[in-house]
């Protein structure tokens, strides 16, 4: 869950959002969208593969992202539609029949925070309770339209249930490979929603690579490795400029574990940015949910636990440092991770934990006084 306050505005919290030199008018250019001129790249040999052909990585099983894209402006939000689908046209490819359940238009609440009122991104009122339902509802409803009918996930925890759920919904085929030692609470929630499940001995890499083997009978939707995954987290950009009116706060705290939520948010705001929609990008901060939840106090809101699991070793890693301004090289691989995250931020930042995600401001960086109310999900009220 991300948290913000006016002026600082992201998925998890949001501080100081908005600025007179952030709400003033911009320019509206109409964004142009080709979708002959989306691809997959690897981003370290710059080499190309086109959109219209299932994969989940590049060859040698190199990791791939899609190419920037253009970003939308407010006269292409369709706000008939109440869930992130509203912001379709900001998708490298037309999707027509997309699998929803009415993900993302979750509430943006402020809430006095000692001296401050930052307001929180409740993302656990997502359809499975996680945010990972932003990037499988574009993921799957993607491979779908290729003629995907089966897919196959590893994880031991929200992103297998959130692939699950959508997978039902979708009327696909859905295995999902988790390790031994995953919680029972998770495992009967993906079995709830019919998929078949297969328990892997080993430590959490183990169900990743047996995923990994197994891609040859069944098609690997990973959301650690399926680049449409992040075209559905960078929904939060979308929402969180919408919500504060248009206007985009300085700084946003994101509890990490893969760094989905965060590439998502920094993608969703460059896009933005290169709309001409607003006229500089907010700082991200992140820190790992598992010292979050650590550090001992909880934040307003309930209290959950996310589950513990590994991401793969790629090349995002290096995007998610260039994403993470604030975190100055850290990079944020691990899942549930224990170390490396903390050092990075010793000394600038103070974090505090909860239920999806939850962060502090960012001390040195003083937050102005909260220039305007605001009432949660009122600015996407379908119209």
């Amino acid at each position: 869950m991300p948290w913000c306050d006016p002026r600082h505005a992201m998925g998890t919290a949001l501080f100081n959002v908005a600025s007179e030199s952030t709400v003033e008018s911009f320019p509206m250019p109409r964004s142009k969208q080709n979708p002959n001129a989306s691809f997959y790249v690897e981003p370290r040999s710059g080499e190309r593969y086109p959109l219209d052909v299932p994969r989940w990585c590049g060859d040698g099983q190199k990791p791939l992202l899609i190419n920037p894209q253009p970003g939308i402006i407010r006269d292409e939000i369709d706000r008939g539609t109440r869930s992130l689908w509203r912001y379709r046209a900001s998708l490298p490819v037309d999707i027509a029949k997309p699998i929803s359940l009415g993900e993302g238009c979750t509430p943006l609440v402020q809430k006095q925070w000692d001296d401050f009122r930052p307001f929180f991104k409740l993302e656990w009122f997502n359809p499975t309770c996680s945010f990972k339902d932003r990037g499988t509802t574009v993921m799957l409803s993607y491979v779908r339209q290729l003629g995907i009918d089966a897919v196959l996930e590893d994880s031991s925890g929200n992103g297998g249930a959130s692939v699950a759920a959508y997978g039902a919904a979708g009327g696909m085929g859905v295995k999902i490979l988790a390790p031994a030692y995953t919680s029972p609470a998770k495992i009967a929630q993906v079995r709830a929603y019919g998929a078949e499940v297969q328990l892997v001995e080993g430590p959490r890499e183990e169900s990743e690579r047996e995923a990994i083997r197994q891609s040859s009978e069944i098609f690997y939707s990973s959301h650690n490795w399926q680049p449409f995954f992040l075209q559905g987290t960078k929904s939060i950009a979308y929402e969180i400029w919408e919500d504060l009116d248009f206007a985009v706060p300085d700084n946003i705290i994101i509890p990490v574990g893969a760094g989905s939520n965060l590439l998502g948010c920094h993608i969703g705001f460059s896009e933005l940015l290169a709309a001409g929609q607003i006229s500089k990008l907010p700082r991200l901060f992140c820190r790992a949910a598992a010292q979050l939840l650590a550090a001992g106090r909880k934040l307003p809101g309930r209290r959950r636990r996310a589950g513990r699991t590994r991401r793969p070793q790629d090349d995002r890693g290096r995007h998610r440092h260039r994403a993470s301004i604030a975190a100055q090289g850290n990079d944020p691989r691990l899942e549930g991770q224990r170390r490396g995250i903390s050092r990075r931020f010793r000394g600038r930042n103070r974090h505090r934990p909860e239920t999806a995600g939850a962060a502090r401001t960012v001390r040195g960086s003083p937050l102005r006084p909260v220039s305007r109310q605001h009432s949660p999900g009122s600015p996407r009220e379908a119209q």
